[in-house]
């Protein structure tokens, strides 16, 4: 049977600002990834998200971000390598301390917004990803865009990677994210959005914003859970690959090495 994880990112809230519907979309996903206070949420936000993870059964992620809550963490930074490798550990170990207390596994990390987008095509920096989660536990499972940069540096490094693919987003010929700020970088077509799923999934294979096939792996698939149809699109991604006999199993159940 083919297994895939589906995870989404929570804890972004902040304070007195609420973004998302965790407590409603976290019953239909195998894996969160909690934000860990640079780009979105606070302490208390990253306590409650741990403990809605634990309640429901699924698999805990750090999604650290660039230092950017005002930019919600998708503006492009300039930052040294050094400055990268010990923003991932200070956000690691903050949410690690959650996890600790409450006797919870932290499973993988998948960066956010920018920092995601720039180590993708950026080898160096995405080996300093990679390096910092060697340093903190080479067992924790780097979440990180199919056939981008991020996998040849986990694969480099020697750390477990998972490969993820968006329902909701549209691809460059190269593999990339189409910048949001482009026409088409977001699918809002329900029915075309987990069609193509389906297709990355079964024939590994996804078209293009150009209308080309690329080849692709896949081991997760992001949904977003902070839009308004967000709930009623990871019901239906999820029913969609059961009837398809599709498993939806956390990353540990799938990145074996």
């Amino acid at each position: 049977m083919l297994k895939v994880d589906l995870n989404c990112d929570l804890g972004e809230s902040f304070g007195k600002y609420q973004l998302g519907l965790d407590e409603d979309v976290i019953k239909y996903i195998s894996s969160a990834n909690i934000a860990c206070g640079f780009h979105a949420s606070d302490p208390l936000v990253m306590e409650k998200t741990v403990d809605l993870a634990k309640k429901n059964n699924v698999s805990i992620g750090a999604h650290p971000g660039y230092p950017d809550l005002l930019g919600f963490g998708r503006r492009n930074m300039n930052i040294s390598l050094d400055e990268a490798k010990a923003y991932i550990k200070y956000q690691l170990g903050a949410l690690y301390s959650f996890c600790k207390c409450k006797n919870i596994k932290l499973s993988h990390i998948k960066p956010h917004g920018a920092f995601y987008n720039m180590a993708a095509v950026d080898y160096d920096l995405a080996k300093s990803i990679c390096e910092s989660i060697y340093e903190f536990d080479k067992e924790i499972i780097l979440l990180g865009l199919s056939n981008s940069q991020m996998i040849k540096a986990a694969n480099d490094i020697g750390i477990r990677y998972a490969r993820e693919v968006f329902a909701d987003r549209a691809y460059e010929d190269n593999g990339s994210l189409v910048d949001r700020s482009k026409d088409g970088a977001l699918i809002a077509d329900e029915s075309l959005a987990v069609s193509r799923v389906i297709e990355m999934i079964k024939n590994k294979r996804v078209k293009t914003i150009t209308g080309k096939y690329i080849d692709i792996e896949v081991d997760s698939i992001c949904v977003h859970g902070d839009s308004i149809k967000a709930l009623e699109f990871v019901k239906t991604i999820k029913n969609k690959l059961e009837n398809e006999n599709i498993k939806i199993a956390p990353l540990d159940d799938i990145v074996k090495i």
